[in-house]
């Protein structure tokens, strides 16, 4: 009926198609209405920007990008080709809210229309940070951020590497304050802090300064950059540069942006630092205040060393104080001697008083001195000498009168002469016992085993030979 059925009339459908009289359209191939429709939407939609949430990312062998944009309502798929991937300023997940910008194309393999990435960005601050909050949580669970992990930094490390920009401000702030405080041998790898590849190049400088040997290591480690947005200090949130600290075999301060400012690169660091200035104040002291506080212990040492003495003194000083003098102590002592002479005085003068009185009592007689004296022979009488008590103390002292005699026998001056020695002696028979003292004697005796020997020394004869007077023949006379 019309109106109620399409365009084309039922009868005209047939077992094979059929050409109608003044139909000029021809089927078309699925090819070319595929490449009609990619023409007709790259032309259509040449370049567009697009707001969505990522989804299904996933990189391929090839290192292309492939992914969908999604919202409330409808999804469009998404590839970026891996030469523009190289250039991304973060790495794509599942649920970053994303803009991308590119041109509509289609897929005539699996009739779908997508969108050719050129430029993916995150879409805002609030998505940024939305991304970050998620990174810290899936890294703080790996326990990169652990207080454990924490090293303890050297007191005066001896070299310090400095990772950051070469040409900033914030590599003279860390020398001109390392200057200041206490002068150190610092070691800087250049990098960049802040747009694209500056993430790898921080990472890169952190495990090259871990990399090197034992001895030429730094002892401490800087990373440092100023203060910035969020977008500017978006390398040392990247995973690359967080792990890379985390596994540093160094010691690292983190000093990246202002106090306010807050990386991952903080969270996975030994020690954070408000500011790259504060960094450098926290790597070394300062070498006046130690001075003064090695000076301030060696006194505080002497000081202890010498207490001991000084109280030792005082104590010995005051127990003196107390001790009474010399001249008190010998009084007592001094006057019992004074009262022991007068005792003895007067017990000698009483003594003799007494003896006066018994000999003026005593009378003499002739009887008296007989009876006295043969009390005395009865006595001697009654006592019994036994002979061993005079031949013991006899025998040896004969004992002893021997051994001496045996002993000068073996001193005996001519002893040694029956050996072949002889003594030499002065007219007056005095030995004599020196060359010099023998030549100006003018006789000697010589004293043989068997006799003595008269002789004259040679120096004597020559004097007495230049003393004898001369003839006028100059023949000695011999009258």
């Amino acid at each position: 009926m019309p109106g109620s059925h399409s365009d084309y009339d039922d009868s005209d459908n047939g077992l094979v198609a059929k050409t109608s009289a003044g139909d000029n359209s021809q089927a078309l191939t699925i090819t070319e209405i595929s490449q009609a429709l990619k023409r007709t939407v790259e032309d259509r939609f040449g370049f567009v920007k697009l707001r969505g949430e990522l989804s299904g990312v996933k990189r391929a062998a090839s290192g292309h990008l492939y992914c969908s944009l999604k919202d409330e309502k409808a999804v469009i798929d998404g590839v970026m080709w891996r030469g523009t991937t190289q250039w991304l300023n973060f790495v794509p997940e599942d649920g970053i809210e994303v803009i991308a910008s590119g041109k509509l194309t289609t897929y005539p393999g699996r009739s779908k229309y997508q969108i050719v990435m050129e430029r993916m960005e995150i879409a805002g601050e609030g998505a940024l940070l939305a991304l970050l909050e998620k990174t810290r949580k899936r890294l703080e669970a790996e326990g990169l951020f652990a207080e454990e992990r924490k090293r303890a930094l050297p007191f005066i490390p001896k070299t310090i590497g400095v990772v950051t920009s070469p040409t900033g401000a914030v590599i003279r702030d860390i020398l001109h304050r390392l200057a200041d405080r206490f002068p150190s041998h610092v070691l800087v790898w250049p990098v960049l802090v802040q747009g694209q590849g500056a993430a790898e190049q921080v990472a890169g400088a952190v495990r090259g300064f871990g990399a090197m040997p034992e001895g030429e290591r730094p002892d401490l480690l800087i990373v440092a950059r100023g203060g910035g947005s969020i977008e500017d200090l978006w390398a040392f949130n990247e995973e690359v540069v967080v792990r890379a600290v985390a596994e540093s075999p160094i010691p690292t301060i983190s000093a990246v942006g202002h106090e306010t400012d807050t990386t991952l690169c903080d969270f996975a660091a030994d020690r954070r630092a408000p500011t790259p200035t504060a960094a450098a104040e926290i790597a070394v002291p300062v070498r006046v205040e130690l001075a003064n506080y090695l000076d301030d212990l060696g006194l505080r040492q002497r000081k202890t060393a010498l207490r001991p003495v000084t109280l030792g003194r005082e104590r010995l000083e005051a127990r003196a104080q107390r001790l009474p003098k010399p001249e008190q102590l010998l009084q007592p002592q001094a006057q019992k001697l004074d009262d022991l002479s007068e005792r003895l005085r007067r017990g000698l003068v009483d003594r003799a008083a007494r003896g006066r009185e018994r000999l003026s009592a005593l009378r003499l007689s002739s009887t008296m001195l007989e009876r006295n004296l043969r009390d005395a022979r009865q006595r001697l009488a009654g006592v019994r000498l036994a002979p061993s008590l005079v031949q013991r103390p006899l025998a040896e002292r004969q004992q002893k009168l021997a051994a001496l005699a045996r002993i000068a026998e073996q001193l005996h001056p001519d002893k040694p002469l029956a050996r072949g020695y002889a003594m030499v002696m002065d007219a007056a028979g005095k030995p004599v016992t020196a060359k010099a003292s023998a030549a100006v004697k003018p006789s000697l005796v010589i004293r043989f085993r068997d006799g003595e020997l008269d002789v004259v020394p040679a120096t004597s004869k020559k004097r007495a030979a230049k003393a004898e007077p001369k003839g006028e023949s100059g023949q000695p006379k011999l009258l």
